[in-house]
């Protein structure tokens, strides 16, 4: 399996955000690290370490649609909860001695991959118009601000 390399047509241009999505592009790739080496106790680590990011970071993106009064906030949020479910599960599962591992990766390679290029780019006009100065320093009090509020 080869590792899922970052991609241009997947950045949102907004770095915070982008920085945040290769963190968790990061974790697929460990993924397959644990999938290569049939490593049930790595996919348990990347298990937690991924949960643990992305739901930090769900938290983030929903913390910026409501500061941009993105409309469709609500319905991506649904998204994000569907999804913290599914992967709450596998972990559920993987505890129980289940292996979870490859399904989880074929979730995360479809799921998310699509979520980012699709869903969160519709974010985005809402941020740029709203949080005009988001990837500038006149902006970086409230990045600072948030990223410390999620991301301890």
């Amino acid at each position: 399996m080869a590792y899922i390399e970052w991609k241009d047509d997947l950045a949102t241009g907004i770095s915070v955000i982008d920085s945040q999505h290769k963190r968790i592009i990061h974790y697929i790739n460990q993924l397959t690290d644990a999938l290569r080496l049939n490593d049930n106790i790595l996919t348990g680590e990347v298990l937690i370490n991924l949960i643990d990011y992305t739901l930090s970071h769900f938290a983030f993106e929903e913390s910026l649609m409501e500061e941009a009064h993105y409309h469709a906030a609500n319905i991506h949020r649904q998204t994000h909860d569907a999804f913290r479910n599914k992967i709450t599960d596998y972990q559920k599962r993987h505890e129980k001695g289940e292996q979870v591992t490859d399904e989880l990766f074929q979730l995360l390679n479809i799921w998310l991959m699509n979520h980012i290029a699709e869903d969160d780019s519709s974010y985005v006009p809402a941020v740029r118009e709203n949080i005009p100065g988001i990837n500038t320093n006149q902006k970086q009090g409230w990045i600072k601000s948030k990223i410390s509020e999620f991301f301890k």
